[in-house]
């Protein structure tokens, strides 16, 4: 297993980590790379890198998921960053071929913060 760190700038973002996935994965690998986020705020997705959609998405989650009201706020103040989280999935799963991700001509993996700016850790597993 592998792990790649994201630096987040924004509360809600979304980053194009493909190629830092691609980088941890041996020349020979074949089968399926699970990418996985290990926190309970960040999500990860198969989607296009397009600087527009990728603003697009996370105004969406901003005003899908309100900021307040909720019973969690009560700890921490980030149950809304939680339950975006959870909409958005915690791992995708990417076949692999001779060491390259069989990814379609527009698809990416992004990273999705939910709760920054902060510093996350993204495991990287081929099996």
């Amino acid at each position: 297993m592998s792990t790649i760190t994201v630096e987040t700038d924004s509360r809600t973002e979304c980053i194009d980590i493909t190629d830092r996935v691609a980088a941890t994965l041996p020349d020979d690998a074949s089968g399926v790379c699970t990418v996985f986020s290990q926190h309970t705020t960040m999500g990860v997705v198969v989607n296009e890198a397009e600087r527009r959609l990728l603003d697009d998405l996370s105004d969406a989650l901003d005003e899908l998921i309100p900021d307040d009201g909720w019973q969690h706020d009560q700890i921490d103040d980030n149950a809304d960053s939680h339950v975006r989280a959870m909409l958005v999935g915690e791992h995708v799963t990417v076949p692999v071929d001779n060491g390259e991700l069989q990814l379609g001509r527009w698809q990416s993996i992004l990273a999705v913060e939910c709760d920054g700016p902060r510093t996350r850790t993204l495991a990287v597993r081929v099996h």
